[in-house]
Formats: C-alpha cells, structure tokens, sequence
C-alpha cells in the first residue's frame, strides 16, 4: 500500500490550532488510513492507504479535521516518494552547514509564470529560492523571521497555500 506523509500548516504553533497528535492520529485512523504515524508536535503525519491522488486526500483529511475540531486548516500531501524526490532535487545541496538555513514550502500546486516572476524579484543574497513543481526550496542566510517568506510572502503575494519545513524535518519525513 502507498505510503504518504500529511503536512498541516499552523498546528501547534505559537500556541495557536492546538491539536494533540494521538487525537490527530485518531483523526486519520477513522477515515481509513493505515499505519498512522507523527513526527514531532507540528502537524506531520505518515499513513498508508490506497494509491489516491494527494488533492483527494488533502480535501479528504482538512474536512475531517474541520469535522472532529471545528478548524479550517491547509493540507498538502506528497507521496514518500515524492518527498524522496524533494531531497535528491535539492538546488542548494551542499551550500549550507545548518538544516535550518534551508526550508521547504509544500504548495498547493504549481506556480504560474506570473508568481514565478513575483517570487524571482525577492531573490537576494540573504534569500536563495527556487520553485520546482509544488516546491520552494530557500535557502536563507538570515533568520526566516526577517526573510520575505517568514514575512507572508507566499500568501500575501503568492496567493498560495503552502507550509514549511526546515531540512531536517524533511529528511526525517522521509524516513518515516
């Protein structure tokens, strides 16, 4: 059976959408999905379940949420495989020392050639980035709360819904 890994934005975070993750994990147990696991306490879950596209599944998991909490949160949904490729497609692969100098945006979907040019103006020397399929990979060489995307780029200007991940996290989703 495919494996997947669920990222929900905002979840535990600055005390905000707080959702314990065994309830969470319950959550996902109870519309069907198999061998349900967490990674730390920000909304990271690996399941298994039948081969389904992640747009289904995301809509499938945010209306459950919304059902069993009451809250409306983003959801993306990557196949393991697909995170395994994130990894092995990494622009910045060997420019960074810390895995939290790089972060990875999960998009809803791809961006248009417009948000591309949008995104291409804030590249700076701080603040490395590049778009591949439903992935911003950044490289930051400032806080992430000085950067352009800590600052609600991606929403306010992008107008995409998306959530991040620092390096390390993402090469721990992909061994779950």
């Amino acid at each position: 059976m495919p494996k997947y890994i669920a990222l929900l934005r905002g979840i535990n975070v600055g005390g905000n959408t707080m959702i314990k993750m065994e309830t969470l994990r319950d959550v996902f147990s109870s519309i069907g999905f198999e061998n349900v696991r967490s990674y730390i306490n920000s909304g990271n879950v690996a399941f298994e379940t039948k081969k389904t596209g992640d747009e289904k599944l995301a809509k499938q998991i945010s209306d459950a949420i919304e059902t069993e909490f009451g809250k409306k949160i983003a959801v993306m949904v990557r196949s393991a495989a697909e995170i395994d490729e994130i990894i092995s497609n990494n622009p910045f692969d060997g420019q960074f020392e810390n895995d939290k100098d790089l972060h990875v945006f999960f998009l809803a979907g791809e961006l248009s050639a417009e948000q591309k040019d949008l995104l291409a103006s804030v590249v700076n020397d701080n603040e490395q980035i590049e778009a591949r399929g439903r992935t911003l990979y950044c490289l930051l060489k400032i806080s992430i709360i000085d950067s352009f995307v800590g600052k609600g780029f991606i929403d306010k200007k992008l107008k995409i819904p998306a959530t991040a991940r620092n390096w390390r996290t993402v090469k721990k989703l992909a061994e779950m």
